[in-house]
């Protein structure tokens, strides 16, 4: 962790300190060995959603990557956009999901951690 606590950060922030506050909490929301990303295609609300951060390596998920890259380029700061239908990416997740669970059953031991 930081070696702050949440209730130590002043109510009152500036647009750096606001950083700070937001980091310490998606810390507290997300599990070890997961990253939170967020999803939704052309007139569709974004989610959060937080994936294993072993997708990094999976081809479907790269792909994925290589399609934001193009939608927003290497400048995009702050979380993961991935530039598609929520309804798409939960297809593509179930997919790596399978994938993922046949390296379990072969004793890699992957945790996932799915949640919306």
């Amino acid at each position: 962790m930081l070696g702050i606590s949440f209730k130590q950060l002043p109510q009152t922030t500036c647009e750096g300190e606001q950083e700070v506050k937001d980091v310490v909490m998606l810390r507290k929301e997300i599990p070890k060995g997961c990253m939170k990303i967020k999803v939704g295609g052309e007139g569709e609300e974004q989610q959060k959603i937080t994936v294993p951060v072993n997708y990094l390596k999976h081809p479907l998920f790269v792909q994925l990557l290589k399609e934001a890259e193009e939608e927003y380029g290497f400048a995009h700061k702050g979380t993961i956009t991935i530039p598609c239908q929520v309804a798409q990416f939960k297809h593509v997740q179930h997919l790596i999901d399978a994938d993922t669970s046949l390296l379990h059953h072969h004793h890699l031991h992957l945790v996932p951690c799915f949640r919306a």
